[in-house]
């Protein structure tokens, strides 16, 4: 286990923090990412990998954090990954500008769009190993990346930038 977390443990961080868009709270769930992992480790029977066992885990951490929240928050956040109040001078001038328009634009998708494209384009898993960690079906992963990639596009445009998204 320790070894899995020095190797996926900043992926995992990064997926999470795409997910949520909170540095400390993206920190917090990796943590309980691995120790659920850990508890489990008895479970795994390496019918998927090792990476898109805990990529799975951390979605489900993900989306149970935000169920405990609020409702109205946990709407919110279904389309809406980074809140404008997260947005700190550094991080801004530390991401280029295509580079966050990008992930502007991504965390006003909704959340189905968002983590296909995330797995996809971002993470580069391939399309089996994206529908392993959503527990979907390869169909439906390729058919909401495209719809995905299709409303990315829209919303990039819709928000004054005109950048290829495919």
């Amino acid at each position: 286990m320790q070894e899995w977390y020095q190797v996926y443990s900043d992926e995992i961080y990064r997926f999470i923090l795409i997910l949520l868009g909170d540095h400390e709270q993206a920190k917090d769930l990796t943590h309980d990412t691995f120790l659920k992992a850990y508890q489990y480790l008895d479970h795994f029977k390496g019918e998927t990998s090792d990476k898109n066992w805990l990529y799975r885990i951390a979605r489900n951490i993900t989306i149970d954090y935000l169920r405990k929240r609020k409702p109205l928050r946990y709407l919110s956040d279904s389309f809406k990954a980074f809140p404008a109040n997260h947005d700190t001078p550094e991080k801004i001038t530390q991401l280029g500008e295509a580079e966050r328009q990008l992930y502007l634009s991504l965390s006003r998708l909704k959340r189905s769009y968002r983590e296909v494209i995330i797995l996809r384009k971002i993470k580069e898993l391939s399309i089996r190993e994206t529908a392993e960690v959503l527990a979907w079906s390869e169909g439906k992963v390729k058919t909401t990346l495209l719809r995905g990639m299709k409303a990315l596009k829209i919303q990039m445009q819709k928000e004054g930038y005109d950048h290829e998204t495919t």
